[in-house]
């Protein structure tokens, strides 16, 4: 009978416990739910009401489908009063440059549009500032490197070592040319630097359109260089010093509500798998305790090897990865 009367009890204690850890786990749930929508909502509310958008253009610069989904959603929000596009990027494709840039113009049609310009806003990244009503930069900020360059690596000695050659049948000489399998000719060289003086001579149109200067003082301060915030200011190639306060001041002279919050827009990362979407590849930089702007490829130095066509990026040395 003891036997059976201590079953009985262990049961009853076992169901006890089940309960008790059944109970934890909807606890758990419920509070993980009610966060997901308080976050959810209080994301859509604040969009829903009036304020400035913040928009922030980091690392590299590409043609970015869902940036510039973004940023004409913001032209289309009634709630969207002022915009501040806070930049930090060393540029990029000339062509993602441009379709940011564009984009940029016609939300400015509309609304009332100043850059912030971080640490850094060079070649295509101070083009899409150039496209703003205003700029702020820091004193220390890193800015312009307005030009145009096209790289081709050669891989041709590497392959002769390995043994590895590659046989072609084309249509013309300068089809598929310059090619990374062989020494670049002159006849290719000029195909090349002609595209390059074309879209540098573009480059250097659209910053005479923008900004306070004629084209030949764009021209002499095209010529690669960069410039503190504070030399840019004195060169006209940003109109303030400062940060995002500065910033909503010059919209609040635009007759934006000073009283207005400063809401940032930010990128869908949902969808895609684990090892393409953006918010894995934040949390894996966070892991191995590497920027999670940019990612590992932009902390390494490697991003700008894998983009094709003209580019508008600022390319110094690396001698060293940081401690």
């Amino acid at each position: 009978m003891s036997t059976r009367a201590d079953d009985l009890i262990d049961r009853r204690r076992l169901r006890r416990k089940l309960t008790f850890w059944r109970v934890i786990a909807f606890l758990v749930i419920a509070l993980a739910l009610a966060g997901s929508l308080r976050w959810l909502f209080a994301e859509r509310l604040a969009t829903a009401t009036a304020h400035i958008a913040q928009v922030r253009i980091e690392g590299t610069i590409t043609e970015d489908d869902e940036l510039l989904e973004r940023l004409d959603r913001i032209r289309e929000s009634g709630a969207v009063k002022g915009v501040i596009l806070t930049v930090d990027s060393p540029g990029g494709t000339t062509a993602g440059g441009e379709a940011v840039f564009e984009e940029i113009r016609r939300l400015a049609e509309e609304k009332p549009v100043v850059a912030q310009v971080g640490t850094l806003a060079a070649s295509a990244g101070y083009m899409i500032a150039s496209a703003a009503d205003h700029i702020v930069a820091r004193q220390s900020s890193i800015v312009g490197s307005i030009g145009v360059i096209v790289q081709i690596p050669n891989v041709a000695g590497l392959m002769e070592n390995v043994g590895v050659t590659v046989e072609e049948v084309k249509s013309s000489p300068l089809k598929a040319e310059p090619s990374p399998f062989n020494a670049t000719t002159e006849e290719e060289r000029a195909m090349l630097r002609a595209m390059v003086l074309d879209s540098y001579d573009w480059f250097i149109g659209l910053v005479t359109d923008r900004r306070p200067l004629s084209r030949g003082e764009v021209t002499e301060l095209a010529d690669g260089s960069v410039f503190t915030g504070r030399q840019a200011l004195d060169r006209k190639l940003v109109d303030a010093l400062g940060g995002v306060r500065e910033a909503k001041e010059w919209l609040v002279e635009r007759g934006v509500d000073e009283n207005l919050e400063i809401v940032e827009w930010k990128a869908d990362t949902s969808g895609g798998s684990l090892f393409f979407s953006q918010a894995a590849a934040a949390w894996l930089a966070q892991l191995f305790g590497l920027p999670q702007q940019g990612g590992i490829l932009s902390f390494l130095g490697a991003e700008r090897i894998f983009l094709d066509g003209l580019l508008s990026v600022w390319q110094p040395e690396m001698t060293h990865l940081p401690d």
